[in-house]
């Protein structure tokens, strides 16, 4: 049995990644940071699972920041492969926190690889989580592997450094080292300060009445989503590749925020329409057919069709613009070419962006509509 180490394993890519390795029959450890509160809601299902629960999970208190700690999590679990997927990695806090964000997603990487060297684990292969925001203003469109980097936020800086002593500790120890560099991935279990969570919750919050409108930022940047699953699929494809090396995974297609809005809000039967410019700009509702929202809930068969709002009407402002959420520096077009990917990993990403925004709208109408917030 294999033994994967996994940094972040509470977030997005850590939940789906996890439940990959286990079905391929992988030991799985997780890095968890020491909370208050409860902070393992997207691995609950596994952490509640007797049979999976410190027989094939194993959870360990740690930071990226305590090198000693990691010293000791290497040498206990001995791990024949390690995904660092840890990282302060919200983009706009980024510039709020650039120290910590340094110091866990830079500073982190390099704390980790020269831990593997002081153990001595010669064997274990390493994934760095690298990110789409390294391209940052696009020197080329589309962006692959020998685009040059440009970043143009403190997460993007920190992530570059990350980037590179990757590829330094691979050339100059022979450490089995690679980074995927992937573009925006999300789903049901993103956090819902990202902007495509908060969007399809705030469409379903708006749908049954409990939320007015959306507050957003810039309307025009553009973005390559794709499906995480997928991509963390991805992730244990880069390092069962047969040398170390980088790799892009991307959908190869690129939409604004604003598609993406009009698209969450059509799941529910909403059409939109545009007025005014820059930041007095507003979404306003041209059509209203809460027959669709309806027969979403009749599918995943709730009977709380009443709670969808009644007072909603042609003309109402359901998006409006907020300069708080805008970036000191933006990053304007992200698209990606993972056609290294797809010859030499064979990997593909398959949801469209359509699928992509229907999955993530269904799951949080169903969430508001069973939660009732």
């Amino acid at each position: 049995m294999r033994k994967a180490l996994i940094t972040g394993i509470t977030g997005q890519d850590g939940s789906y990644l996890t439940e990959i390795l286990l079905q391929k029959g992988y030991e799985v450890h997780g890095i968890i940071r020491r909370s208050s509160s409860f902070n393992t809601n997207r691995i609950d299902h596994l952490y509640n699972d007797n049979e999976i629960m410190n027989k094939k999970l194993f959870l360990h208190y740690g930071d990226l920041v305590d090198t000693s700690n990691l010293n000791r999590l290497l040498e206990k679990i001995e791990p024949d492969e390690i995904y660092n997927l840890a990282a302060q990695s919200h983009v706009k806090v980024s510039f709020e926190i650039p120290d910590y964000t340094a110091q866990v997603d830079a500073l982190g990487t390099l704390r980790f690889l020269d831990a593997i060297r002081e153990v001595g684990l010669r064997k274990v292969k390493f994934y760095q989580a690298s990110t789409s925001e390294l391209f940052g203003k696009a020197q080329e469109v589309p962006q692959t592997e020998k685009t040059p980097f440009y970043p143009r936020s403190p997460y993007g800086v920190a992530k570059l450094y990350g980037y590179w002593i990757i590829v330094n500790y691979r050339e100059a120890y022979n450490i089995f080292a690679s980074n995927g560099i992937l573009f925006n991935h999300e789903s049901p279990r993103r956090g819902e300060t990202f902007v495509t969570r908060k969007i399809t919750r705030a469409v379903s919050r708006i749908i049954t009445g409990i939320d007015k409108e959306l507050s957003i930022g810039n309307l025009h940047a553009k973005r390559d989503w794709g499906y995480a699953p997928e991509f963390c699929e991805g992730m244990w494809r880069v390092l069962h590749h047969e040398k170390a090396d980088d790799f892009v995974l991307a959908t190869g297609e690129a939409h604004t925020v604003r598609e993406f809005i009009e698209n969450s809000f059509k799941e529910v039967g909403i059409e939109l329409e545009w007025k005014a410019k820059a930041e007095n700009e507003k979404g306003i509702i041209k059509k209203l057919d809460l027959s669709v929202a309806e027969q979403l809930i009749k599918i995943d068969k709730k009977d709380q069709r009443s709670s969808l709002s009644k007072k909603m009407k042609i003309g109402d402002v359901v998006v409006v613009i907020n300069p708080n959420y805008y970036r000191p520096t933006e990053v304007d077009l992200l698209i990606g070419n993972a056609a290294k990917a797809k010859k030499e990993l064979n990997w593909v990403a398959k949801t469209k962006f359509r699928d992509l925004v229907k999955i993530m709208v269904r799951s949080d109408l169903e969430k508001v509509i069973k939660r009732g917030y």
